[in-house]
């Protein structure tokens, strides 16, 4: 009998926080595992939904005859139209799709144009309206970064999204044609 009530005491003190501890590694490391790939997903999912609504302004351009541009600034980016007639750039007025867009914090764009790297502001360029007498938003005094044709061209970029406190990147390129690719990392010009 008293064999019997030896074998039933249970676990030590040990023992037990040898369990706890191991619980508590295995949790933190899967929590910040999925913490990072949820990050890596966001960066992931802003290039395509950029790279989607640059495809759209293409389609949208051939099928209209309009001419669009992309300004990018250092978090944001905005979508414009060519008025030929006032011989100036606007905002795209009345199409939700292609309104001004920022990126999540801490992410930021870095724009190589002709292999030449693009310095962005922070707030985006003032256009003129049709009541403003000056200048700003005619064609000499104002271009977005990227020009996207009616007949279906496109100044060739490539466009980093990152963020600094973790060093994550994706990069975009698009092509005279209007091909847009996502760069893998090894392909990365830094």
């Amino acid at each position: 009998m008293i064999a019997a009530v030896r074998h039933a005491r249970g676990f030590t003190l040990i023992e037990l926080l040898v369990v706890v501890l191991i619980v508590a590694i295995v949790t933190s490391v899967t929590v910040l595992s999925l913490g990072l790939l949820g990050d890596d997903r966001e960066l992931r999912d802003e290039a395509r939904r950029l790279g989607s609504l640059i495809e759209v302004a293409l389609d949208e351009s051939m099928l209209q005859g309009r001419e669009y541009g992309v300004e990018f600034m250092v978090d944001a980016y905005r979508f414009v139209e060519f008025d030929p007639l006032g011989n100036r750039w606007g905002e795209v007025l009345g199409d939700e799709t292609l309104r001004m867009r920022r990126l999540p914090e801490g992410t930021e764009f870095d724009l190589f144009v002709d292999d030449q790297r693009v310095e962005l502001e922070f707030e985006p360029s003032r256009l003129q309206t049709d009541e403003d007498d000056s200048p700003a938003g005619r064609l000499e005094d104002y271009a977005p970064h990227l020009l996207i044709f009616s007949s279906g061209d496109l100044t060739p970029f490539e466009l980093h999204l990152y963020r600094e406190f973790d060093d994550r990147r994706v990069v975009i390129r698009g092509d005279f044609v209007g091909n847009i690719e996502f760069v893998h990392e090894e392909d990365w010009r830094l």
